[in-house]
């Protein structure tokens, strides 16, 4: 099941980058006609003795598979590592070599327009930094390959990364020119008033994803048009929740074009706000368990964890921008003259605000990863919730239900502590099956939190 779009800030002031957080529920190939009747049947009951009490089950994987999922993990937490130090190192050497005052240099002497001037300065330096990146995400393509995740060629690979390419930019080179305009008028608040402004940019910005952005990537169809009775069936778990979420914000994305893993997500909103499901979710899952998926989404959608997450951007980032204006007041300070920077209006600064804003975003990370655990854990409690009455035996389904995820997803069994704050956005699926198996406000004669 996904997660909201979460919001990171990972280049210059100003410019987000949306990333959707991605779990999803699956089921084995073949099993799609399996029915809630079918696929959970209750054990007979014992008429001689009282069958001991049925202990929770637990996320587990055959040994050959739990070494494949190991290697995993630990190839993609290394190349994260890994690219970090890349992209830093690289930064620190553009800051040495006096890469931007040259670019700076240039930049004035082609034109006194500012605007021009951003784009013959900020075009070059991202593409230079894009560069960096490259290698790292070509490594993570050939490990999603390699480990059964991605079926996506490298031609197509390369072509998106090039459309991706273009529009970060086209956004960079504009928010770069916004955010220097506001240095050079308010040497002192700059950093406030570059908030204020990002918070247009960033409702701007969530409210075009679905409708622009993604559209490049993968192509969306009506849920409806393409599965009515699947549709209908997801409309008895709306009127259940008390929510109208009409059939048009119902999305099918043909991830298969591209992808193996399983996957549904909400995004966008107000008017753009809607759910998405992938259609590799939909081949391999029963209809309970789609349910159970949709009712997690629903959840993201019912307890406005955009609008949340949204508010929890913008704190994070007013947090950042103050720091990054007294990090480079101290860097320039300090070191402004050896690296031929005027000051905080120069363009030639922007390569050290961005590696003081990544060194930020990165002792961030646990934060916001536990921030995304707790969003996600309720819209699993909602999940529950939302089909209970609907989805015979929905403690099961859930249960299992992640159980399959882990292993098409090939997530690692009992990942560390230090691995689950730092890579973990969702809680882990061993925790998530064991709170589907255990949360029974009903039969405690509690009120559940959210469907009343």
């Amino acid at each position: 099941m996904a997660a909201f779009w979460k919001i990171r800030l990972l280049g210059t002031v100003g410019a987000l980058l949306l990333a959707p957080g991605a779990l999803a529920l699956a089921k084995p190939s073949g099993s799609a006609t399996i029915t809630a009747a079918t696929a959970f049947q209750p054990l007979a009951e014992n008429t001689e003795t009282v069958a001991p009490k049925e202990q929770p089950m637990t996320y587990k994987l055959p040994p050959d598979k739990e070494a494949q999922a190991i290697a995993y993990a630990h190839s993609r937490h290394e190349l994260y590592f890994l690219d970090f130090l890349f992209t830093m190192v690289g930064l620190f050497l553009l800051i040495r070599l006096g890469v931007a005052p040259r670019l700076r240099n240039r930049a004035e002497h082609v034109s006194r327009n500012r605007f021009l001037q951003a784009g013959v300065f900020a075009g070059p330096f991202f593409i230079v930094l894009g560069l960096l990146s490259l290698p790292a995400a070509a490594a993570g393509h050939w490990l999603e390959r390699y480990y059964g995740q991605s079926v996506q060629g490298w031609g197509s690979w390369f072509w998106d990364a090039v459309k991706g390419g273009m529009v970060a930019l086209f956004m960079a080179v504009f928010l770069v020119w916004l955010f220097y305009g506001l240095v050079r008028r308010s040497p002192r608040c700059w950093w406030f008033y570059a908030w204020l402004g990002s918070l247009p940019i960033l409702i701007c910005l969530i409210f075009v994803e679905p409708l622009v952005l993604e559209p490049l990537f993968f192509r969306f169809t009506p849920l409806a048009a393409t599965d009515p009775q699947l549709a209908a069936e997801l409309e008895r778990v709306v009127r259940h929740g008390g929510q109208e979420i009409p059939e048009t914000r119902m999305y099918l994305m043909n991830a298969s074009s591209k992808l193996n893993a399983l996957n549904a997500y909400v995004t966008g909103i107000g008017a753009s706000e809607r759910v998405v499901v992938w259609d590799t979710t939909i081949a391999r899952m029963t209809t309970p368990e789609i349910l159970f998926v949709f009712g997690h989404e629903m959840g993201h959608y019912a307890l406005h964890h955009i609008r949340n997450g949204m508010i929890f951007t913008a704190g994070v980032l007013l947090i950042f921008l103050f720091a990054g204006f007294h990090a480079l007041h101290w860097a320039l300070g300090r070191f402004g003259g050896a690296w031929k920077i005027r000051g905080a209006d120069d363009w030639a600064s922007l390569p050290a605000l961005i590696f003081a804003m990544l060194i930020f975003n990165f002792i961030f990370t646990p934060i916001d990863n536990a921030y995304s655990r707790h969003l996600e854990h309720q819209a699993d409690q909602y999940g529950l919730e939302v089909v209970h009455g609907i989805v015979p035996g929905a403690p099961q389904v859930a249960a299992e239900s992640f159980q399959i995820l882990g292993e098409i997803d090939l997530a690692e069994p009992s990942p560390s502590t230090a691995v689950r704050i730092w890579f973990y956005d969702h809680p882990p699926l061993d925790e998530r099956i064991l709170f589907a198996q255990t949360y029974d406000p009903w039969g405690k004669g509690e009120s559940p939190a959210f469907v009343k």
